[in-house]
């Protein structure tokens, strides 16, 4: 049976990213080489993103594909691993040893 992607769930989490983030939806636009309303209109589904967008978009927030519709598939456990994985590259040793003694806590 072939899924459809829910464009508005979609659209949820590349706002909720950008807005983790810090980033206008002006600033994401520039930054993927489109239009503020084509943003809008993605985040609010009132347009399907293409997959070069979608991408664009993956690579301005720093996140991938996968982890962005992570949510609509049965096995999103290895995006959320390779999201935590991206989330880390740039710390520091002391860093990493005080993250994983969090994770040993929970």
């Amino acid at each position: 049976m072939q899924q459809e992607i829910d464009y508005a769930k979609l659209g949820m989490k590349i706002k909720d990213m950008r807005n983790g983030r810090g980033l206008t939806q002006d600033i994401l636009a520039e930054m993927v080489s489109c239009n503020t309303s084509h943003i809008s209109n993605i985040e609010n589904n009132h347009t399907k993103v293409s997959l070069n967008v979608l991408m664009a978009i993956a690579n301005a927030l720093n996140t991938s594909i996968d982890y962005l519709l992570s949510d609509q598939y049965e096995n999103s456990s290895l995006a959320l691993d390779n999201e935590i994985l991206r989330a880390i590259t740039d710390f520091d040793s002391i860093k990493k040893e005080k993250l994983l003694k969090i994770i040993e806590i929970l």
